[in-house]
């Protein structure tokens, strides 16, 4: 809603300027001739040219006039200020005032009605046979495109910290029941921080293990000192061989596919600082029938053919 001030001053600036225009066309009107042409100039000469004296096409004024009676009927019609105006739009199955805002629900309620049917055909086929549907991946596409490709590229290939959704590795599980549950309700990780629990020292020495674990090089000795933390302190999530669990998104550890980077200077950061990565739900904002198009379009971004 306006405040007062601005209503007065955008609508004293709107009717005064239509307002002007009127008596202008008034002014300018007054004495003017009736007949068409004559032989009286103005007295403007221009390269030999001389002006008649004749007056404004009567449409011209005609149409002057009809633009400003034409100004009226709009405010009329959709409002100024805190005004309405005595159009309407149906919206949520009332007429209400009508609004921009109210006019772009209007329209996304009627292309919802629309196409209705076709997403309840899909949600009603199982998201493995849905990922077979040449017209059901294109729609998935573009849902991609339009609201996970700012995190997870688009091609799907991630970035670092948003995992690539192409290469059938999976923090929270891969199948379709999990890929459907991670949409609808996001997901949050939840890496503790290690810098004061192990020190400096300790951090250097579990980097080298995590390292030894996918096969980079490492620091063997230093990686021997770690191993009886690492079954102290992560084995509870990655599990004891460092594989991981997809029951509380635990990450693989030994398979060379980083979330974060696996150069030393970044697993030290993740050892000491944590992570707290978080996938936000998609139930809300798209639905489930949509959300159930989109999980069979990540699906088979790592089950193609």
């Amino acid at each position: 809603m306006l405040s007062t001030f601005w209503q007065v001053w955008i609508m004293a600036i709107v009717f005064g300027s239509m307002i002007a225009c009127g008596l202008l066309i008034l002014y300018v009107s007054k004495g003017q001739r009736k007949d068409e042409t004559t032989s009286e100039t103005t007295g403007h000469t221009y390269d030999g040219i001389e002006e008649l004296n004749n007056p404004l096409p009567r449409w011209w004024v005609i149409m002057f006039w009809g633009t400003i009676v034409y100004g009226f009927l709009y405010i009329a019609a959709y409002g100024l200020g805190n005004f309405d105006g005595f159009l309407t739009v149906k919206v949520d199955g009332e007429d209400v005032t009508w609004t921009s805002t109210n006019q772009w629900k209007a329209e996304v309620q009627a292309f919802e009605e629309e196409i209705a049917p076709l997403y309840a055909g899909y949600l009603a086929t199982p998201i493995t046979e849905l990922a077979k549907n040449e017209d059901a991946l294109q729609t998935g596409q573009r849902l991609f495109k339009s609201n996970c490709s700012v995190c997870h590229g688009t091609n799907a290939m991630g970035a670092q910290g948003f995992p690539n959704l192409t290469d059938n590795d999976w923090l929270w599980g891969g199948t379709p029941e999990n890929i459907k549950h991670t949409l609808m309700y996001g997901r949050q990780a939840a890496m503790p921080a290690w810098g004061t629990t192990l020190g400096d020292e300790g951090i250097a020495d579990m980097t080298e293990y995590v390292r030894s674990l996918s096969g980079l090089d490492h620091d063997a000795e230093a990686a021997e000192k770690a191993a009886p933390k690492f079954q102290m302190l992560c084995m509870a999530c990655h599990g004891a061989d460092g594989k991981g669990n997809q029951l509380v998104g635990a990450p693989n550890l030994t398979d060379e596919i980083w979330l974060y980077g696996g150069s030393t200077k970044q697993i030290k950061f993740t050892l000491r600082n944590g992570r707290n990565g978080k996938m936000p739900a998609q139930a809300d904002i798209l639905g489930e029938d949509k959300v159930h198009v989109l999980s069979a379009y990540v699906y088979s971004l790592s089950n193609g053919e």
